[in-house]
């Protein structure tokens, strides 16, 4: 079957949802598909530092029902629905010294936001691409859900493994009504709060930004590629995998860790 695709314009006529979108890796996805034609919305629980006509943004807290609720209804009440569901929203703020120092209010913050967050978004939009027979929902994880570091992100870590497991049985129920499902685990990203960090680690430290960094993909263990992902190359993968040329694929976590898993 000879098929032919525009690169430059492929999602054009898309709705698509990119949470925690004005930062980091969720601000490079939110770009790359709005180069390949889509109409983006983002959302964040905070104002964006910097205002872009180009993005439909929505303030709202994921880590809560109520937030879901409110974003679910708004872009369904001005665009109808959805075709493309980023879930981007995560992270960890829990404190180091293992699990003896973790309360429930951690483990609860890290499941809510980095869990329940995305499972409440697709119920939201899962109707809708239902009744359209299409749509693709992106869940990003983290290597740290086989990879988990336990002395301060173990329930971020915990939830993420949690999600994997979800989105595959996800992807299971919905490939044959049209929607794909997938999950892309990334490792350590050099973000704009990544690059602080390593500047704080070597300012404490007596030592440069790049023996910081060092010091940190040590820690994971190596990264073999030699250094972390810029969001850029993660936002391509994903731009890929929401794209027509992925329409086979579901049901398939794609990691994006420059090798840092020491198993496949």
């Amino acid at each position: 079957m000879e098929q032919h695709f525009n690169f430059n314009n492929e999602l054009k006529g898309k709705i698509a949802l990119v949470t925690g979108g004005t930062k980091g890796a969720g601000k490079a996805i939110a770009q790359r598909l709005l180069m390949a034609g889509a109409t983006v919305i983002i959302t964040a629980r905070n104002e964006p530092g910097e205002e872009n006509p180009n993005f439909h943004f929505i303030q709202a807290d994921l880590s809560t029902a109520a937030g879901a609720q409110k974003v679910g209804g708004e872009i369904k009440n001005r665009f109808g629905g959805l075709d493309i569901l980023v879930n981007n929203l995560g992270g960890s703020e829990t404190k180091g010294g293992g699990y003896a120092v973790l309360t429930d209010e951690d483990w609860v913050t890290a499941l809510q936001t980095n869990l329940l967050a995305p499972v409440r978004l697709d119920k939201e939009f899962l109707p809708g691409m239902m009744e359209q027979k299409s749509g693709v929902i992106i869940h990003i994880a983290s290597i740290q859900a086989r990879l988990p570091l336990y002395d301060s992100t173990l329930p971020y870590a915990a939830a993420k493994a949690g999600l994997l497991n979800y989105s595959k049985g996800l992807s299971n129920e919905v490939a044959a009504k049209g929607i794909r499902v997938l999950t892309v685990s990334p490792g350590w990203i050099m973000t704009t709060a990544s690059t602080r960090m390593m500047e704080r680690i070597a300012t404490s430290s007596n030592i440069t930004v790049e023996e910081a960094t060092q010091s940190v993909m040590d820690a994971l263990g190596g990264i073999p590629f030699g250094r972390p992902a810029q969001p850029e190359e993660v936002a391509e993968l994903v731009g890929f995998l929401v794209s027509p040329r992925a329409q086979y694929l579901t049901g398939t976590e794609y990691v994006i860790d420059g090798g840092t898993l020491p198993t496949i």
